[in-house]
């Protein structure tokens, strides 16, 4: 069912180039001339490509090699937490068979919130940090190997590992 919403969402990404763009109307010549010499796009289906004019439209990255984030911020807290807890247990014990799979555990569940959020340059960040723990984690595998495809078919290069950005959080209003 994710690799399946995953391809749909590159089709969509992919789809939404904005390259077949044409006015909707031309009843105000003013605003089709402007159409005309302003090329559009449409690029409302994901936060990573809505960057700041001095980025590339080329590229994620933003000046320094770090990178933007899109998609839906969500709360991590329980999630991080997890993380924190089984990298403080796999520093204490690094052979520990068990505390590198709860390592690897807790960064596959984040980086699956994370898909599912459409944050996929972090999730990225974690499906790596899982293979890590884990180098035979075939989920893990399969989704670094799907978000990097997507970057490539959309002509970005995907982040580097530590590039990753972190995750967008959901903010507190008081």
């Amino acid at each position: 069912m994710k690799l399946i919403s995953l391809c749909l969402t590159a089709i969509l990404l992919i789809g939404c180039d904005g390259s077949n763009l044409r006015p909707v109307s031309e009843t105000n010549a003013n605003a089709a001339a402007a159409n005309r010499e302003k090329p559009q796009t449409a690029i409302a289906h994901s936060g990573e490509n809505k960057m700041p004019p001095a980025y590339s439209s080329n590229s994620n990255a933003a000046p320094g090699g770090r990178w933007s984030q899109g998609g839906d911020a969500i709360d991590t807290t329980k999630l991080d937490s997890a993380v924190m807890s089984a990298e403080k247990a796999l520093t204490a014990k690094p052979n520990d068979a068990s505390a590198k799979n709860a390592a690897a555990n807790a960064f596959l569940a984040r980086a699956t919130a994370l898909t599912e959020a459409r944050q996929y340059a972090s999730a990225l960040g974690d499906y790596r940090r899982t293979l890590k723990h884990e180098p035979s984690n075939a989920d893990a595998k399969q989704w670094v190997d799907q978000i990097t495809m997507i970057y490539a078919s959309l002509g970005r290069d995907a982040p580097k590992e530590g590039e990753e950005p972190p995750p967008l959080q959901v903010k507190n209003e008081k």
